[in-house]
């Protein structure tokens, strides 16, 4: 753990600590603290201080805390006992784990085999990528964003489909988390009373004819302070704002990482077809009049549902019925 998270941690309670009892306890200088107060407030927290008194944060913080989230996996933690990694910050989690992947493939030959079924969760991440190269704006210590690798026996092309599975999975554990009221968009969005709450990437890698690992990022919104909100060029939600109450997210990231196994397991046998139906049935533009943006080219239609490969099927005002893949299409109601 760095100075600055341990520095954090400590201040994590809320109540003030002296400049000279966090040195002290650190075995660092009041210099040192303060420089590491100072990065912690660049990175977005609200850190207060008093003469005479000290440091605090505007309010108690819970971090995330690998013995908890092992906790409250419950019987599936010793499956994720050595391939649970919790980062301060990092510029990506799915660069993260992409990197180890390359890194295991060139030391084993074989197509990172020991880092599947690995999460990596980060407090802060500085370049989170959302869909058509657009950022993923949190606030630092307070959201979930986690990856998850997996690898398939098979080519890239196996993958298709799979953030669509993945959304099922993030859906099921946002409501079993206790948030009701969600639903999905296609390709990778969950959202509540149509805005956004969650969204998902997958990054996939590996030869065409397989194995391939493929590296799925998720983003939940657990609460959205005003200085990012400004940043976010769409309507959005988050689950503090949504319940009233301050996010567990030692047990919201158990209750995705398991849920999102258990899709992965049955999506590895048997692809997107045990998960098409009910994503089919939460689509929240099932049946309705959609426009999609291919770069200048716009498609306007009625969503009929995905193919088995998680096309978008769009049927237009002449009757024909045409299929729309992720990528550079984004989706808007009309």
């Amino acid at each position: 753990m760095t100075t600055r998270a341990e520095i954090l941690k400590m201040l994590s309670d809320g109540v003030f600590h002296s400049g000279t009892d966090l040195g002290n306890n650190l075995g660092i200088t009041r210099a040192a603290v303060c420089k590491c107060i100072r990065r912690l407030t660049q990175s977005g927290l609200d850190v207060h201080r008093v003469t005479g008194r000290g440091y605090r944060l505007d309010a108690p913080l819970t971090l995330l805390d690998r013995s908890r989230i092992l906790k409250h996996l419950g019987a599936a933690a010793p499956l994720l006992k050595n391939r649970l990694e919790i980062l301060d910050q990092v510029d990506s989690t799915n660069r993260y784990l992409r990197a180890r992947a390359a890194e295991e493939q060139k030391d084993t030959r074989d197509l990172a085999a020991s880092l599947h079924g690995s999460v990596c969760l980060t407090e802060a991440q500085s370049q989170g990528r959302g869909r058509r190269g657009r950022a993923w704006v949190t606030t630092p210590y307070h959201n979930l964003t986690l990856s998850m690798a997996w690898r398939f026996p098979s080519g890239p092309a196996f993958a298709s489909g799979l953030s669509l599975a993945a959304g099922v999975a993030v859906l099921h554990a946002i409501e079993e988390y206790g948030v009701e009221g969600g639903g999905l968009k296609w390709p990778n969005d969950v959202l509540w009373k149509g805005r956004k709450l969650a969204g998902l990437l997958a990054d996939v890698a590996g030869e065409a004819a397989g194995p391939c690992v493929a590296v799925l990022g998720v983003g939940i919104n657990c609460f959205i302070h005003e200085r990012e909100a400004a940043r976010i060029d769409q309507p959005w939600a988050d689950i503090q704002t949504i319940t009233g109450e301050p996010v567990d997210r030692n047990r919201l990231a158990a209750l995705v990482i398991r849920h999102l196994r258990a899709v992965l397991e049955d999506f590895a046998d048997s692809g997107l077809a045990p998960y098409r139906g009910e994503w089919e049935r939460r689509h929240l533009y099932a049946g309705r009049k959609v426009r999609l943006l291919q770069g200048e080219a716009t498609h306007e239609g009625i969503a009929e549902g995905v193919d088995e490969h998680g096309a978008l099927c769009v049927r237009d005002a002449r009757g024909a019925v045409r299929k729309f893949h992720s990528g550079e299409i984004s989706l808007r109601p009309v």
